[in-house]
C-alpha cells in the first residue's frame, strides 16, 4: 500500500510523493525522489493523516489525485555529504549569474540559486517589476554551468517565503514557517480591524501587507455585527445618544449626549434599555432584513394568489406546461367607468385625425405642417430686418437735429418697410 508523504526542499519548497514501503519513513528523514529529469535530495515533512489533510488544503497539494511523482529511497550518508557540498555551492553559482545579468544590462534581481541534487539542473530564481528576455542570458549560463538552467521569476511574497527571516514579532516568517498557501491581503482587512493604515506600521519584510492581518479578519467581522455602528443615533433612557465606540473585547459602548456627556454601557445593559423602550435595534452591520418583514402582503391578496394556482395548475399539467417556482403578483385591476361621456368637437376646431386616414394624407398634412412652420420663421426674419431699419433711421434723424442739417431722403428704406407691411397685412 502506497503511503502519502510531503518532502520538504531547499527554499522551503514542498512536494507530496508515494512511498510504496510497508511503514512511512520517520519526520526529517532524507529521502531520494524523483525530479524533473532525474532526482532530487529532500527532507519527510509529514506522513499519515497529517499529510492527507495538507494535501487536500495547501496550494501545492494534489487533492484528491495521487502524488504524479514518488519517493525512491532512503538517503544515505553520502547524499546527505553530497547534499551539503551542493548547498555550498548554491551562493557561487548565484553570484556568477549576477556577473553575466550585469553583463546582459538586465533589470532583474537574483534571489536564489539551487543545484538539482544530480547536477542535471540548475534553477535561478528572481524577482522583476516588468517582464525579461532573459534568452541570452540562458545560453550564456548553459555554457558556462554545462547543465540545463531554468530561470523562474518569482513576487516579493514567495522571495520572502524562500529566504526566511524573522519578523517583528520576534519570531520566524509565517510564510517560510507553517503557512501552507501564500493569500492576498488587502487594505480592507486593516480597515474592519482599525488599524493604523500607515504603510510601514502594516508592511511586512517585503514590502506588502504583513499576512497576520488576515488571522483574525473573521472573528472582527463576526463581532462588529453585535454591535452598532458607530456614529449611530439611539434612543435611550437619557434621550437621543450616539455611538462613540465599540470595544468589542470587553462587549461596552461608548455613548454621548447631545450636551457633551458621555458614559460607558455593557452590550447587555445596552440591549434591556432599548427593548425596554420598544425601540428596535438596527444595527448597520447585521443581515439584510428579509422583505416580507417590510412589505407586508394582504389577506386577500394570498387568497386570490392561491384561487389563480388552483385553476391554472389543472391546465399547465395537461398541457405539459412547466410552471415558474415565483409567482409575480398581478397589478390592480382598474374597474370600468359605467357611463362613457360622448365628447363632441367644436366648430373652429380642427377635426382630429382618425387611425383610419390613408398614408397621402398623412404626408400631406406633414408638408403643410412644414410649410407653416417655414412661414413662421421668415415672418421673424421680415420683422428684424424691418426693426433694423427703424432703428437706423431714427439714429439719422437724431444726428441731423444735433447737426442741424436736413436729413437725407432714403427712398429704399420706405419701400422695403411699405414692403414688409405689405407682406405681413397678406398673412
Amino acid at each position: 500500500m502506497a503511503h502519502l508523504i510531503e518532502v520538504a526542499f531547499r527554499g522551503n519548497r514542498k512536494e507530496f510523493f508515494s512511498w510504496t514501503g510497508e511503514t512511512a519513513p520517520p519526520l526529517k528523514a532524507g529521502v531520494i525522489v524523483e525530479a524533473d529529469r532525474g532526482e532530487d535530495f529532500g527532507r519527510v515533512h509529514s506522513t499519515g493523516e497529517l499529510a492527507e489533510v495538507r494535501c487536500n488544503g495547501c496550494a501545492h497539494g494534489c487533492g484528491t489525485n495521487p502524488p504524479p511523482r514518488a519517493a525512491l529511497r532512503l538517503a544515505t550518508k553520502a547524499d546527505e555529504q553530497l547534499d551539503r557540498e551542493l548547498t555550498a555551492e548554491n551562493e557561487d553559482a548565484r553570484r556568477k549569474s549576477m556577473e553575466r545579468v550585469k553583463a546582459n544590462h538586465l533589470v532583474m534581481k537574483l534571489t536564489d540559486a539551487e543545484w538539482q541534487w544530480d547536477r542535471r539542473k540548475l534553477t535561478i530564481f528572481f524577482t522583476a517589476e516588468r517582464r525579461v528576455d532573459f534568452r541570452g542570458l540562458v545560453r550564456d549560463l548553459a555554457a558556462l554551468f554545462r547543465t540545463r538552467i531554468e530561470l523562474k521569476q518569482i513576487g516579493v511574497r514567495d522571495e520572502a517565503k524562500r529566504l526566511s527571516g524573522v519578523g517583528r514579532c520576534g519570531r520566524e516568517y509565517c510564510s517560510a514557517s507553517w503557512l501552507p498557501d501564500l493569500r492576498p491581503v488587502n487594505l480592507g482587512v486593516a480597515k474592519d480591524q482599525k488599524l493604523s493604515l500607515n504603510p510601514q506600521q502594516i508592511s511586512g519584510a517585503c514590502g506588502r501587507l504583513m499576512c497576520c492581518l488576515r488571522y483574525e479578519h473573521e472573528f472582527y467581522v463576526l463581532s462588529r455585527r453585535k454591535f452598532p455602528k458607530e456614529g449611530k443615533i439611539l434612543t435611550t433612557s437619557l434621550g437621543e445618544e450616539k455611538v462613540i465606540a465599540c470595544d468589542i473585547f470587553n462587549e461596552r459602548i461608548t455613548l454621548r449626549t447631545a450636551e457633551g456627556d458621555s458614559r460607558v454601557v455593557a452590550l447587555a445593559d445596552l440591549r434591556s434599555e432599548l427593548e425596554g423602550l420598544d425601540q428596535p435595534t438596527d444595527h448597520a452591520h447585521d443581515d439584510v432584513p428579509s422583505h416580507t418583514a417590510e412589505y407586508p402582503v394582504d389577506a386577500a391578496l394570498h387568497a386570490m394568489l392561491d384561487t389563480v394556482e388552483t385553476e391554472i395548475a389543472p391546465l399547465a399539467a395537461s398541457m405539459a406546461v412547466i410552471t415558474p417556482e415565483r409567482v409575480f403578483v398581478p397589478e390592480p385591476v382598474v374597474e370600468l367607468v359605467s357611463a362613457v361621456e360622448v365628447i363632441t368637437p367644436v366648430a373652429n376646431e380642427p377635426a382630429i385625425a382618425t387611425s383610419a386616414e390613408t398614408p397621402d394624407a398623412a404626408a400631406t398634412e406633414r408638408a403643410e405642417d412644414e410649410d407653416a412652420a417655414g412661414d413662421a420663421t421668415r415672418r421673424k426674419r421680415r420683422r428684424g430686418r424691418r426693426g433694423g431699419r427703424r432703428l437706423r433711421a431714427a439714429e439719422q434723424r437724431r444726428q441731423s437735429e444735433q447737426d442741424g442739417t436736413p436729413m437725407p431722403s432714403d427712398s429704399s428704406n420706405e419701400s422695403g418697410d411699405d414692403a414688409d407691411d405689405g407682406d405681413d397685412n397678406e398673412e
